[in-house]
């Protein structure tokens, strides 16, 4: 098994980590959610993937220090760029989050504020790093309302988030995020609420907007045909543990047993089964 598994370009990684762990407390009981994971990100497509529970936005918020005070959050390093993740200081968390490293949600209609406009909303995103600059802020927006290819912007700008569809609504939360234009993008199930043509779509403009901006992506999923066809690499999460890393181009030839019963449970239009295999888990897969 391999836990670590360097980035594209290791000479220069935009995000190394190291033996993360992620405990989060209640009381005196005490839930391991990350075991122990390491890895690096260049400027590519990474993909983490497992079943719901496998601990994956568990990592991504991490890396923002998102989690409740209670969580305990350990690592040997959690470097991004120039910045110690897990020692930055509140302040600079600030400076970071949005900034340099943005996150979108899965669902725009739990993240979007219901009585704000949109464009609003993703102007507000510049405006909190760039105090005092209104009119260059709604300037901004609009032009991230057309990088993100909305029809009609002026509408879209002026609607608030129940006016919208829920593909429209996915491309205003991306625009927020990449308005003020991070290095690293987090993407926590973004076109899961999306139907398949419109999930198309997303994904070839967040796979156009990582090569025009040179950005390192970290794309949190559960669907392994989805990353099959979308990243470069994938770490295959299990109870909080990596349990594989290899690249995406690579998923047929996993060894990992896990890895290998997500495969064989996928469906598949050109082989009928009468029941999809059963994942037949082990303790073993719980030892570092």
């Amino acid at each position: 098994m391999t836990s670590s598994i360097p980035a594209a370009n290791s000479a220069a990684p935009l995000l190394d980590v190291q033996d993360l762990q992620v405990n989060f407390v209640n009381g005196r009981l005490v839930t391991p959610a990350v075991r122990g994971i390491s890895f690096q990100l260049g400027k590519e497509k990474l993909a983490i993937v497992g079943e719901s529970g496998s601990g994956k936005s568990t990592v991504g918020r991490a890396l923002l220090q998102l989690h409740p005070r209670s969580a305990q959050v350990t690592a040997q390093r959690m470097q991004f760029g120039d910045v110690d993740l897990l020692r930055a200081t509140p302040a600079q968390m600030r400076a970071i989050r949005g900034k340099r490293i943005s996150m979108i949600m899965q669902d725009p209609k739990y993240s979007l504020n219901p009585v704000v406009r949109v464009g609003e909303q993703i102007a507000e995103a510049w405006r909190s790093h760039h105090p005092g600059q209104r009119e260059v802020a709604r300037q901004r927006a609009m032009e991230m309302l057309e990088v993100v290819q909305v029809r009609d912007p002026g509408r879209i700008y002026q609607c608030y988030p129940h006016e919208i569809s829920g593909g429209q609504g996915q491309r205003v939360m991306i625009a927020m995020m990449l308005i003020t234009d991070p290095e690293l993008l987090i993407a926590d199930e973004p076109t899961s609420a999306l139907d398949v043509s419109v999930r198309l779509q997303v994904l070839a403009l967040l796979d156009d907007l990582v090569k025009q901006r040179g950005l390192g992506l970290i794309f949190i999923s559960h669907d392994i045909n989805l990353v099959r066809r979308f990243c470069d690499r994938v770490l295959v999460m299990y109870a909080g543990r990596v349990v594989e890393s290899l690249a995406a181009s690579e998923l047929d030839q996993a060894q990992h047993p896990y890895t290998q019963g997500l495969l064989a449970a996928l469906p598949d239009m050109d082989l009928r089964r009468a029941r999809l295999p059963v994942l037949q888990r082990q303790a073993s897969w719980l030892q570092p």
